[in-house]
């Protein structure tokens, strides 16, 4: 496998546009090795859907399109960025806050944990954010 691979995906900031955005995580992760049944697929495509979702909910139409980046380095990282306009962050809730959503975070914290991962935010150059979670990649090998 090449040292570094890469897709990215452009979408309209619409909530028709998160299952897109899974579709697309899911179909290149498996393309580097992955099987669509796998575990780790399926956190992938959680933590996509969430941060789609935040992309498209959070960002009050100010975020005509959001993008959804993948790269994995060396078979080692696999590094998932969600990139919108609008400038506010995410915040974290305090967990004594009882509302029906605002839990996306959360969940994308909580698994990228269990994982080993890590979740950082980026600023771009025009104004908005992106926000990164980087896993580690592992790939069962076969018999």
């Amino acid at each position: 496998m090449a040292d570094h691979q890469e897709t990215s995906v452009t979408l309209p900031s619409d909530p028709a546009s998160v299952s897109a955005a899974r579709r697309h995580v899911t179909d290149a992760v498996c393309e580097w090795g992955l099987e669509p049944d796998a575990e780790a697929v399926d956190v992938v495509r959680l933590i996509v859907s969430e941060l789609a979702t935040n992309a498209v909910q959070h960002t009050f139409g100010q975020s005509p399109t959001f993008t959804v980046d993948l790269r994995l380095e060396r078979d080692e990282q696999l590094c998932i960025g969600v990139t919108d306009s609008h400038p506010r962050w995410p915040r974290r809730l305090p967990a004594a806050v009882r509302q029906d959503n605002g839990r996306g975070m959360v969940i994308i914290r909580t698994l990228t944990a269990e994982c080993g991962g890590r979740l950082t935010v980026t600023p771009t150059a025009e104004g908005g954010k992106t926000v990164w979670i980087a896993l580690p990649w592992s790939v069962p090998v076969q018999n």
